[in-house]
């Protein structure tokens, strides 16, 4: 029994390893299609390999520089926001990103987070939730070792040093788990879309027959707060809310 649990482990490796080889002579070919030129039969190359669920931030990279390469403006957009995730300190992507922006019509202004908010945002979006966890676990190990440390310790001075130290390490793990928890909840509050739809209306309600209250164009961005049937409830950058229908946008975090 155990033979045929190894040779079907063995079996699904082999699999696994063919996969991924024909994934990467796929993309090699693709990038031959894009020097070439040939950027929609590079696009349908690329696409496919998204097909087979293999997802990375230079795939995605490089269907945005293909989509830019034939001015569609919505589908570069969304494809560089999808690297921007898997990578988001890379410059050329943040560059071209940029480029595909400006092709767009939307000009929308953005409120500014002021104040004590954007201080916290700042400091929380430092790390990501992971990260934050991981600094909370050792603040709280150096903590005990700490603890212990001035629990053992016969001379006033080491053991002042010791409460002191511990004290610090207790206070970094109580705000590394509050951390964790805000940045923790401001990526699950975070859902943007991108405008797919040349020109779509949005309105007061999830209804065609309700008032419009303005319009939007490809490749802008958007933040989905709410869903309803064949209706998204999003928020634009300057806090303008309303009803857009789904088909119209893309979701970002959908891989």
């Amino acid at each position: 029994m155990k033979a045929i649990k190894i040779y079907l482990v063995l079996l699904l490796c082999c699999f696994s390893s063919i996969g991924f080889s024909q994934n990467d002579q796929k993309f090699s070919e693709a990038n031959t299609l894009y020097n070439n030129g040939k950027y929609a039969e590079a696009i349908d190359k690329y696409e496919s390999i998204l097909d087979s669920k293999q997802h990375s931030a230079e795939l995605y990279f490089n269907l945005g520089n293909a989509n830019y390469k034939l001015n569609n403006i919505a589908p570069s957009i969304f494809y560089y926001e999808k690297a921007l995730q898997l990578e988001p300190n890379d410059k050329d992507i943040q560059n071209n990103l940029a480029f595909a922006q400006n092709m767009t019509i939307d000009a929308i202004d953005k409120v500014p987070v002021v104040g004590f908010s954007r201080i916290i945002n700042n400091v929380v979006n430092i790390y990501n939730t992971d990260t934050w966890a991981m600094i909370a676990i050792a603040g709280v190990l150096l903590f005990v070792i700490i603890f212990l440390a001035y629990h053992f310790s016969h001379t006033t001075t080491k053991k002042r040093i010791a409460f002191v130290t511990s004290v610090i390490a207790l206070f970094i793990a109580c705000f590394s788990v509050a951390m964790a928890f805000q940045k923790y909840s401001l990526n699950k509050k975070y859902n943007p879309a991108i405008v797919f739809s040349q020109e779509s209306r949005v309105k007061t309600d999830p209804s065609a027959t309700s008032e419009e209250v303005f319009r939007l164009h490809e490749g802008t961005k958007v933040q989905v707060i709410e869903t309803y049937d064949d209706w998204k409830k999003i928020k634009i950058s300057d806090n303008s809310t309303g009803w857009i229908p789904t088909k119209d946008i893309r979701l970002l975090k959908d891989f």
